[in-house]
């Protein structure tokens, strides 16, 4: 059952802080930790499901089939299958994925520059509340 409304089906105004906004679906994949990450690691060439599996280390097979089937399904990426022995398949972003590369690369570099604050931040925050 598809819970998620459909364009003609949007009766409320945009507001990402109303509960009955639709934005709420979108926000939904940038803000999914492996989402995120497959986006990432798709933003070069095309890649094969092994490689996109030894590229997101800790992933496991039915997580990365269901993240790629919702990506496929929001338009982000696109899968490609080639009739050869044995089965081929690529996924690469699409025209919609690539626009939120610079997204997706600002997160990366955020994360990257303040990861040892935020350590530091949760550090101080269970020390004071064990105490």
């Amino acid at each position: 059952m598809n819970l998620t409304p459909t364009s003609s089906e949007i009766s409320h105004p945009v507001n990402v802080c109303s509960k009955y906004c639709p934005s709420h679906t979108v926000l939904d994949i940038i803000s999914g930790k492996w989402n995120v990450l497959t986006l990432y690691v798709l933003k070069g060439e095309p890649m094969r499901y092994s490689a996109l599996q030894r590229a997101l280390e800790g992933i496991s097979q039915k997580m990365l089939t269901q993240t790629l089937r919702e990506l496929e399904r929001d338009g982000l990426i696109e899968r490609t299958v080639y009739p050869v022995v044995p089965p081929h398949t690529d996924y690469k972003l699409t025209p919609l994925g690539r626009s939120i590369e610079d997204i997706m690369e600002r997160m990366s570099l955020w994360a990257e520059r303040n990861m040892s604050e935020v350590l530091e931040a949760r550090g101080r925050y269970d020390g004071a509340v064990r105490s």
